[in-house]
């Protein structure tokens, strides 16, 4: 049984998710009005995952959401609307802590919610599932006020003194990243350690309506080194640059008379994630060889870009999966893992590192 808490300030949308969750046997569902009401649920209901709407009052998503994940941490889904506010809110509160997000559609909810509610209901249920990225953080807080001793940290070994064989690539290639659900915050830890001066250019396929990407985009840009960009036109590839693609549509590599470019794409079938990361890898495949491109398929649900990183791994590229430790949902790393694709199995914190040592 999943318990579930609805937050929500519309008397309308609670009744209409009711509806929808009552559809969903595994569910126990119970709702709150606003944030101060949904804290004092927290500690009688004790959910198993919280929805979270983002404009409430007496206390915001964002507010309320900072003290869930302080009292008593749980995988919380924000509901936010398509607007750039609702964007920027939306990153903040994945920053925050929570694993996931659902749009609200444009209009009338109760227009839509035959389609709307089977997506906010798979999104729960893996959201039941997620690990959460910073509450070991917040369990040893809770310890040390109490008085506890903190659990033993896991020894980390040195990725340059490991026993995978390894060399650095020769001349030009790039780094294409896949990722999901938890993708924001894993995306912060990936390119933040990153100096300016790294020689690849980084493309970047993260599931994510379009008019998420840009503001996800201008955000990475505005804490990192390199220069972080949304492609919403053809542009030419070059070193230090990070390239997101724009949400709704696909992220690939071409080739023009000036050299590679990044290019946004319109969806084609058999790729039903957006933007594809088997799409963006299988097109980088088609311009260079497996040696000059690396791989990194992080955190999210699915299996986005395990069997085009298996088959560039196949072909002599470099692959990198991240660890079931850190990843939000090991959906799209394990299966890479499961393929027998990886060629580095890391923790979030060591994928910057293994990347300064395999780009030369």
């Amino acid at each position: 049984m999943i318990k579930l808490l609805v937050v929500d300030d519309s008397a309308l949308l609670r009744k209409l998710l009711g509806q929808v969750f009552a559809n969903e046997p595994e569910f126990l569902v119970q709702f709150a009005r606003d944030g101060l009401e949904a804290l004092q649920r927290l500690k009688t209901f004790e959910p198993d995952v919280v929805t979270l709407d983002v404009h409430m009052p007496q206390m915001d998503g964002l507010a309320c959401l900072d003290r869930i994940m302080i009292e008593r941490p749980c995988p919380v889904v924000m509901v936010s609307s398509l607007t750039a506010e609702g964007a920027e809110a939306t990153l903040e509160a994945l920053r925050l802590g929570a694993v996931d997000f659902v749009s609200k559609p444009s209009g009338a909810v109760s227009l839509h919610i035959e389609d709307w509610g089977p997506q906010l209901v798979a999104t729960v249920r893996s959201a039941a599932g997620a690990r959460l990225r910073s509450s070991l953080r917040l369990r040893e807080r809770i310890r040390h006020r109490i008085g506890r001793a903190s659990a033993p940290r896991r020894k980390q070994t040195d990725p340059s003194t490991d026993d995978k064989a390894w060399q650095a690539a020769e001349g030009d290639g790039l780094v294409l990243v896949g990722t999901s659900t938890g993708g924001p915050p894993a995306l912060e830890a990936l390119l933040t350690p990153l100096a300016a001066s790294f020689p690849w250019p980084i493309l970047v396929a993260q599931h994510m309506p379009a008019s998420f990407t840009g503001a996800l985009a201008r955000r990475l840009d505005g804490i990192c080194a390199l220069s972080v960009v949304e492609v919403t036109r053809p542009v030419r590839l070059e070193p230090g640059v990070v390239y997101i693609g724009r949400g709704d549509g696909d992220l690939i590599v071409s080739r023009r008379a000036a050299g590679l470019v990044a290019m946004a794409a319109p969806v084609v079938a058999g790729y039903p994630w957006r933007p594809s990361a088997d799409r963006l890898v299988r097109s980088a495949m088609e311009h260079l060889p497996a040696s000059q491109l690396i791989g990194v398929l992080m955190t999210g649900m699915g299996d986005d870009g395990a069997a085009a990183m298996a088959l560039l791994h196949q072909r002599g590229g470099k692959t990198i999966a991240e660890a079931e430790e850190t990843a939000v949902v090991w959906g799209m790393p394990g299966e890479l893992v499961k393929a027998d694709g990886a060629d580095w199995i890391e923790p979030l914190p060591r994928i910057a590192e293994r990347l300064r040592m395999l780009a030369p």
